[in-house]
């Protein structure tokens, strides 16, 4: 899986290079965020993340601390310099061996951790992209192991709240369809149906 991180990152990155500041408000696929929270999200918890990959303990965050402040302007900066740094360190094959944390005391398999980093990076980016109108392609094989992964776990996910109820789609759909709607996303969504 380390071979597929920087072909994950770099869809995401484009589209982060794509958002301005007009788009912060704008609605997403991810109906408990908007762009500006899902930015939130994304550099909140991408420390962990990024500590997990090096095996290196990162407290998690404490409540009043997740707000990250976007009114500077340097948040784009901020979110590639991020993501830069997450690809590099989930690159690395020792990243996926063993176990890890991200941010508590309980230990996972550093497999699975990668797996849900490469996710964020897919369905966040979607989420991302679709909001602000742009299109992002993921190599097949990206979308394909993701997709792997998450259905592996979506039903774990769903009790942990992370995913929203599944939306059906066929099964013939393309995978990237299949892997939104596992995580509770409708590949049809739009702004402007909302």
């Amino acid at each position: 899986m380390y071979t597929l991180v920087t072909a994950t990152a770099q869809p995401t990155v484009d589209v982060v290079r794509g958002l301005r500041a007009e788009h912060l408000a704008a609605p997403t696929p991810c109906s408990e965020y908007d762009v500006r929270a899902l930015l939130n999200h994304l550099l909140f918890w991408g420390p962990s993340l990024v500590g997990a990959a090096r095996k290196e303990a990162v407290a998690p965050p404490a409540p009043n601390e997740q707000d990250v402040d976007l009114t500077d302007g340097d948040w784009a900066k901020a979110l590639e310099a991020h993501l830069d740094e997450l690809a590099k360190a989930w690159s690395e094959p020792d990243a996926w061996q063993g176990t890890t944390r991200m941010g508590g005391p309980m230990k996972m398999p550093a497999s699975m951790i990668g797996g849900m980093a490469l996710g964020e990076l897919v369905v966040h980016g979607w989420d991302l992209a679709r909001a602000t109108g742009q299109s992002p392609r993921w190599d097949d094989d990206v979308v394909q192991a993701v997709y792997e992964g998450v259905a592996a776990t979506a039903d774990q996910g769903r009790e942990m709240g992370v995913y929203g109820p599944e939306v059906p789609v066929p099964a013939d759909a393309p995978v990237l369809d299949r892997l939104l709607g596992l995580t509770g996303r409708d590949p049809r969504w739009t702004p402007e149906a909302q």
